[in-house]
């Protein structure tokens, strides 16, 4: 009984056969069924059009689900980082843009202060608080984005294809971020096609093809020699893929 009660504690939120349908009859997810725990680190993996982002959207209320069930077990906050980081940023500088959410939470002036410097801080982007948030680098954009999650308290962290457009040291900003959250035990999922950035870490791997779940289980299951054959024929390029010559650079 006591293991049964930890589990629920643990339990976040379910999501109970999730179907959606856009105008007239695209289905764009099929009979999504799954629960995140407290301290996940999710990596939700697919090819383009597998229904990520729909899937995102509605954990993050964005959107409703045609059928089925999502059930929060307490109130929790959804923060997003878009693919396009462009599209969060709200303000003039860097400061103001953090301060956005606070704001129109109605804390304080000085609380708003307080978490615009703890998030800023936080992502290593104090020193630009009063830069414009319209010329920083694409990697400081996603982690500004990620500055105004922070500043809001949320609970849960979705990333969608958080290596999107992005030059290398731009994908490790974002990764040691990444496992920073993690460090601190916030509950993770990213949503990508690019698994040899960030499979190693996860606890946990799903991977949609045309608005299925195809697999839901390990790190370790997902990477066993029988399910890496199945990797391509679902769009996802092998992570374990490795390169020894000129030759091997072929995709």
């Amino acid at each position: 009984m006591d293991k049964i009660k930890e589990a629920k504690n643990k339990t976040l939120f379910v999501l109970q056969n999730i179907s959606k349908t856009f105008y007239p009859k695209f289905q764009a997810l099929t009979n999504i069924t799954f629960s995140v725990n407290k301290g996940d680190f999710i990596v939700i993996a697919g090819a383009n059009g597998s229904g990520k982002t729909v899937l995102m959207h509605i954990i993050a209320g964005l959107e409703e689900a045609s059928e089925g069930e999502l059930i929060f077990f307490k109130e929790q906050r959804v923060g997003l980082v878009f693919q396009e980081a462009d599209s969060q940023i709200l303000a003039e500088t860097v400061a103001e843009d953090v301060a956005f959410g606070p704001k129109n939470a109605g804390l304080s002036k000085e609380a708003v202060k307080q978490k615009v410097h703890e998030s800023l801080q936080w992502t290593s982007l104090l020193e630009k608080k009063d830069f414009s948030s319209r010329l920083l680098s694409g990697g400081e954009k996603r982690r500004l984005a990620l500055a105004g999650i922070l500043a809001l308290d949320s609970d849960i962290f979705i990333f969608d294809e958080p290596f999107a457009n992005l030059d290398w040291p731009s994908v490790r900003q974002v990764c040691e971020l990444l496992e920073k959250l993690k460090k601190e035990g916030k509950t993770i999922l990213v949503l990508t096609h690019e698994l040899e950035k960030i499979l190693a870490y996860a606890n946990r791997f799903i991977i949609l093809s045309q608005g299925r779940a195809v697999f839901d289980g390990s790190v370790e299951e997902g990477l066993s020699e029988q399910m890496l054959t199945k990797l391509e024929n679902w769009g996802i390029r092998n992570p374990l893929q490795s390169y020894k010559k000129k030759e091997d650079l072929h995709w």
